[in-house]
């Protein structure tokens, strides 16, 4: 059985997909970020809850600030992308869960009364939603650079709060010369999948 989804968009969005190490200087819009959530907010959490934030760094005062964070090995490029994007989990994401959830608004006490229970499903859920991102950014036809070669701690106090765990930062923008590595091994199926 073959997929739905064109081949040119599963190229698009997986196989030909890779990680950006180098952009073009061509700016990435707000209209194209606007676009990317539009799309990716769809994207399946559990409760409808929706934890993960985006904080766009466009400024460059705040992009030295962020550089500073960085690992070694992702200041250069993080200082180059046209758009970088700190992604963070908010872990007072509960309290939209009465509108987000209206079949069942009681999921916000019942659930995640507790700080250590709200962390974890935030945590797990806005990593799914940064994947969904990922792909998003893939859609609009531009390149991703996650990475999470950061000092987490440092870029909380500089770009967030105590209620805000971050997770990824984000280069995103057109490739430039030299962007990919060569593509790496990926685990076949049958050593990935059993039947039960």
């Amino acid at each position: 059985m073959s997929l739905v989804l064109d081949p040119a968009a599963q190229d698009l969005l997986f196989r030909e997909a890779r990680t950006a190490n180098t952009f073009t200087d061509e700016p990435v819009t707000e209209e194209q970020v606007q676009a990317i959530y539009d799309l990716v907010k769809y994207g399946p959490t559990a409760f409808n809850q929706t934890p993960l934030r985006i904080t766009l760094v466009r400024s460059a005062e705040a992009r030295e600030r962020l550089v500073q964070h960085m690992a070694e090995g992702n200041r250069a490029k993080t200082a180059a992308a046209p758009l970088v994007a700190i992604l963070s989990a908010d872990n007072e994401f509960h309290e939209e869960l009465p509108a987000l959830f209206p079949a069942f608004p009681q999921a916000k006490d019942v659930f995640f009364a507790e700080r250590p229970a709200r962390e974890g499903s935030a945590t797990l859920n806005a990593a799914l939603q940064a994947a969904y991102f990922i792909v998003g950014v893939r859609a609009a036809g531009l390149a991703a650079g996650p990475m999470t070669g950061f000092d987490h701690e440092g870029l909380r106090k500089e770009f967030l709060d105590d209620d805000h765990t971050p997770l990824m930062v984000v280069n995103i923008g057109k490739p430039g010369p030299d962007a990919w590595y060569p593509r790496s091994p990926r685990l076949a199926y049958e050593d990935v999948v059993t039947t039960v």
